[in-house]
């Protein structure tokens, strides 16, 4: 693909962070008109269940499901990548390759290791990629900087308080159905001898209880939260709901 300006990148250590955290948002932006993509840094090849090729397939699933523009992954090491000068160039060769708007980014703080080490990797490499004296080349061409105008952080395992939410009430069950794409890793009915923290039914459920608490205290049905990167500015106080 080449060169092309985004409205909104959603970043993922792993497949399934972006449907867990954030696809609701996504899907409402794609169904008004705007350009969406989703880059995973690992294939999640350490999870206890699955393997990488059932994640990589439920992935583009989970792609299609959302309509998204395109699903790259980095193939970062899953646990082990680190927020260092090879991961940090490549992601920005990423980031100026689609020069994103908006970047939609792992939680800051969380129980998997790679979630807030994943954020902090995107933080500085958004960051970084705005240097021009930092040289990246895409397809045997120089890249041009490129710094995204906001990057915000969607809430993963921990109850984190957001700085803002998004109403998704339209488009929570296609939230649902873009998780379930993940078959390997979430709870089915069906018991299993590998059963992990996010493959409960309880887990599952709390997908639903937490967007609907976020949306009992906007007055809506459905809402996500998310964390800025930097503090948030409005051009009216009225454009505050």
């Amino acid at each position: 693909m080449n060169d092309c300006n985004i409205d909104i990148l959603a970043i993922g250590a792993h497949p399934d962070d972006v449907e867990l955290g954030c696809s609701g948002t996504i899907a409402k932006e794609i169904a008004e008109g705007k350009k969406v993509g989703i880059i995973d840094l690992t294939r999640g090849e350490l999870g206890t269940r699955g393997t990488a090729e059932i994640r990589d397939s439920e992935a583009k699933n989970a792609a299609e499901i959302l309509g998204v523009s395109f699903r790259e992954n980095l193939n970062f090491k899953d646990g082990f990548f680190t927020n260092d000068l090879n991961h940090q160039l490549k992601l920005i060769e990423a980031i100026r390759k689609y020069k994103p708007s908006i970047i939609l980014c792992n939680a800051i703080d969380d129980r998997h290791i790679d979630h807030p080490k994943g954020a902090k990797l995107v933080v500085e490499s958004c960051f970084l990629s705005g240097l021009k004296k930092i040289n990246t080349i895409s397809d045997g061409v120089n890249q041009e900087p490129w710094r995204p105008k906001n990057i915000y952080h969607y809430i993963q395992w921990k109850s984190l308080t957001p700085d803002f939410v998004v109403d998704i009430s339209e488009y929570f069950e296609t939230k649902i159905k873009a998780v379930k794409a993940f078959k390997s890793q979430f709870y089915d009915g069906n018991k299993s001898v590998h059963d992990t923290p996010i493959s409960t039914k309880n887990f599952l459920d709390s997908i639903e209880y937490r967007a609907k608490d976020l949306g009992r205290l906007t007055s809506v049905d459905y809402a996500e939260g998310f964390i800025a990167a930097r503090l948030p500015l409005v051009e009216s106080i009225s454009d505050l709901k």
